[in-house]
């Protein structure tokens, strides 16, 4: 979390198979405004909500928490449709053998879930190979240990479908 430090204040978290919700208490606590979480099973997302909601209740976090209990895909289906409520940072710890990356990444791009230079966190096991989709840029990838962290940004357009990032110059590189 130490990576994302200096982008979590203020941001909006979505938690993508959030499980008890650990990840998205270390975004609260950690200055996030807004935390979603995503939980398939019922009984985790009851713990999910307890854990944000006494996080979000403190009083030195200011910050609101909701928790969707649901199929990841069918709600991901459903895209992004304000602007307001796209993401800044989406982390996504799905089961390692789900084989639900490029089909949540593909969701996440396609609904525009993820604000203009926002960063998608994919945990994932170290010994699997995670390819990185169309519509993605690889910002980092961290290893530890058995597990891995693959960090993305949308790739950004212009008409054209040319990359609106600008060219480093000389200098700048």
């Amino acid at each position: 979390m130490n990576i994302l430090s200096s982008e979590i204040r203020g941001c909006h978290w979505l938690d993508l198979c959030s499980g008890s919700g650990v990840m998205g208490c270390e975004a609260l606590m950690r200055g996030a405004s807004h935390v979603v979480a995503v939980e398939k099973d019922a009984r985790t997302a009851a713990i999910c909500r307890e854990n944000l909601e006494l996080v979000a209740s403190i009083d030195a976090v200011d910050a609101s928490v909701d928790v969707i209990k649901t199929d990841l895909l069918s709600w991901l289906k459903q895209g992004c449709s304000e602007r307001e409520l796209r993401f800044s940072i989406v982390y996504f710890d799905p089961p390692y053998a789900s084989r639900l990356y490029k089909p949540v990444l593909e969701m996440l791009e396609r609904g525009h879930w993820v604000r203009h230079r926002g960063l998608v966190v994919c945990e994932y096991a170290t010994k699997e190979v995670i390819e990185v989709p169309s519509g993605w840029r690889e910002v980092d990838r961290r290893r530890y240990g058995t597990s891995s962290l693959l960090i993305l940004t949308p790739q950004e357009h212009c008409r054209g479908d040319t990359d609106s990032t600008p060219q480093q110059t000389a200098r700048e590189a």
